[in-house]
């Protein structure tokens, strides 16, 4: 009788270490980008200033389409695996320029997904540690954040994960707890006005989205340890399907809960910095207040380092096609690890939001405005990623009608926040967004429309780049291809 095996690959073809991480190592990953602690501690306030009561509904459609993209995701994941994580996906489903656009739009969303949780971690670090009466600088505090990611990515990747899974267990098990608490304070009390989505409108909703999509965004990310994951057709799906699972009713549950816990209090929770924090107080438990923003401190800190990880493999993989400077395609001899384009993906991280804080941008306003911009940049891929897969599939002989279900409602839901990030121009149902956020849509489309400008200056100056780039993306995938065995 024959049975389906995944082959065991015992080097990577890219130089990096193989076969080293676990599946709780893997769903760590994905876990660390999404950094589901850093919603409920410190976030949900710019959520709910743009979804109000229906700040829960904006978690379920982002739980229901990312679902349906990570089903898409899987067609590619439960087949091949690489470094390049969605871009050597999107390459082999729809070709060298979508792949190229993904690739662009991958590397800004991790690394504005980077950049928003450092202002986080050093927002966050400079309450926590100004009880003490300590007020260090900003721009030191983004640059210790930076530097200690740095340093962990740079070394070992094993590393990185297990510090990431435990950091995140631990900040997790704890809001759960306190969101409990919280709600026993109010007597598991029913809030009517959030069911019944009292004074929201379909366009709140959907701007929303926007940064929900920025919650999630990440969970894909353990594709990019192809050459790292042990078995890692099974448990890349895995991490990138549960990841959303687990994230998704993390939200929906304790953005329910502390909307209501902030109900009648005469506090704002869109203006709150650390709502946990005045939450606890509010349930005379204080001091578990303080143990989550401690867990939301390291929470920031693992999402960092989450996100320069895929960022730099990425990076890595466009590079070794020939789409950026040769040495960021570069593996340490040692570490086996992209040193390179860790350390570039590194000092991007730290500029950006330094230049802001140098011009008093505050640091809350900064994790808003970047979140919101790494949002487009995971639409995009989502979107292109939906598209390849039903693609791909007809191209294997594999096709089913309902991948084309699946793929068709994915790009749905993804349209859903765009369309609230752009507004109806005298809508009141999809009002324009207030700025400066109604300009970061053209932004990042400026953005993409350089990227691919330069990818075609480029393919005319070297007419062999795309025919390198698919023949190296398919090497890739014929090292992982199941193969039948008695």
């Amino acid at each position: 009788m024959k049975i389906s095996q995944e082959i065991s690959t015992h080097h990577s073809i890219h130089g990096l270490k193989p076969d080293c991480l676990s599946f709780s190592e893997v769903l760590a990953q994905s876990f660390a980008v999404i950094a589901p602690t850093t919603i409920p501690a410190s976030n949900i306030g710019l959520i709910v200033a743009l979804s109000g009561n229906g700040a829960w509904l904006s978690f379920v459609i982002g739980l229901v389409g990312l679902l349906l993209v990570s089903i898409n995701i899987n067609q590619f994941a439960s087949r091949s695996a690489s470094p390049g994580s969605l871009y050597s996906y999107i390459t082999k489903g729809l070709g060298a320029t979508a792949g190229v656009i993904c690739g662009w739009s991958l590397v800004l969303a991790y690394l504005f997904t980077g950049m928003s949780v450092l202002c986080g971690f050093a927002n966050f670090s400079g309450m926590f540690i100004g009880h003490l009466g300590i007020h260090p600088s900003s721009i030191t505090l983004l640059a210790i954040g930076a530097g200690i990611s740095w340093y962990a990515a740079y070394k070992d990747i094993q590393l990185s994960a297990v510090a990431m899974l435990w950091l995140e267990a631990a900040s997790l098990v704890l809001i759960i707890v306190l969101c409990i608490i919280i709600w026993a304070h109010k007597g598991f009390a029913v809030d009517m006005s959030q069911l019944t989505l009292s004074g929201v409108t379909p366009g709140n909703v959907a701007t929303g989205l926007v940064l929900v999509i920025f919650g999630f965004s990440g969970f894909e990310s353990a594709t990019s340890l192809g050459d790292e994951a042990k078995k890692p057709l099974r448990t890349i799906p895995k991490a990138v399907m549960g990841s959303v699972i687990l994230a998704g009713l993390f939200f929906v549950s304790t953005t329910y809960i502390e909307v209501l816990g902030f109900s009648n209090t005469g506090v704002s929770i869109s203006q709150t910095e650390e709502p946990l924090g005045f939450l606890s107080q509010q349930a005379g438990v204080g001091f578990l207040g303080e143990l989550v923003g401690l867990g939301a401190l390291f929470s920031f800190f693992a999402c960092i380092l989450g996100s320069i990880n895929p960022a730099a493999r990425v990076a890595f993989l466009m590079a070794r096609h020939g789409l950026f400077h040769a040495s960021l395609g570069n593996a340490h001899s040692a570490n086996r690890t992209p040193h390179v384009a860790v350390t570039m993906c590194s000092l991007l991280t730290f500029i950006i939001p330094a230049v802001m804080s140098f011009f008093h941008i505050k640091l809350f306003d900064c994790m808003g405005y970047l979140g919101s911009i790494c949002s487009y940049g995971f639409l995009t891929v989502y979107i292109l990623i939906s598209v390849a897969a039903p693609v791909y599939l007809y191209k294997i002989k594999k096709l089913r009608p309902i991948d084309v279900i699946f793929s068709v409602l994915a790009v749905g839901f993804m349209i859903i926040p765009i369309l609230g990030s752009v507004g109806l121009p005298g809508s009141s149902l999809f009002p324009v967004p207030a700025s400066p956020y109604n300009i970061f849509p053209y932004l990042f489309l400026m953005y993409l429309v350089a990227s691919c400008g330069w990818f075609f200056i480029k393919k005319q100056r070297s007419p062999h780049l795309v025919a390198g780039m698919q023949q190296r993306v398919e090497e890739i995938h014929a090292s992982f291809t199941e193969k039948n065995n008695y």
